[in-house]
């Protein structure tokens, strides 16, 4: 019983360690996140995760690279003008197989049935508009809290 707890902790930490990270450089192989503005105060996030991703790291994402991007920009305050899925869905078939041994005059079969997986690889595309406080209250998200409180979930403090 112990054995298969060990086995079942360490399937968690490698599986959980195979999301996609979150990379300020963009996108990468397992996904990532990149930010392309559009006008002086409008850009577009587009964060794309892989079979391992969960869509509220894929959300997190795309506020923080928002918030950093604002930031960037000079800006203090981001609003989410529109946002768009762009999960995507693929599936994994293992084929079926089947083996026989023979002892003296007996045959034993075994037959183990394929398997369709469906792997949904999280994604959102969205527009964002920033703004800067000044005399008036601007709306939307403060950049800088955004960062200040997702920035460690991601980055060591030593990478802030």
């Amino acid at each position: 019983m112990k054995s298969l707890f060990l086995l079942c902790a360490f399937l968690v930490v490698s599986l959980s360690s195979c999301a996609t990270p979150y990379s300020r450089s963009g996108m990468g192989l397992t996904g990532g996140v990149e930010a392309q503005m559009i006008t002086n105060d409008t850009a577009r996030i587009s964060a794309r995760g892989n079979g391992y991703t969960d869509r509220a790291r894929i959300t997190d994402f795309v506020l923080l690279k928002s918030a950093e991007t604002a930031l960037a920009g000079g800006f203090t305050h981001f609003s989410i003008l529109n946002a768009a899925d762009a999960s995507r869905a693929g599936t994994i078939t293992t084929p079926s197989s089947m083996t026989t041994h023979v002892y003296g005059s007996t045959a034993f079969s075994t037959y183990n049935p394929g398997s369709v997986e469906t792997i949904i690889k999280p994604g959102q595309d969205v527009m964002v508009s920033f703004c800067k406080e000044g005399k008036e209250k601007c709306p939307g998200l403060p950049a800088a809290e955004i960062v200040q409180n997702l920035g460690p979930k991601y980055f060591p403090p030593n990478q802030q």
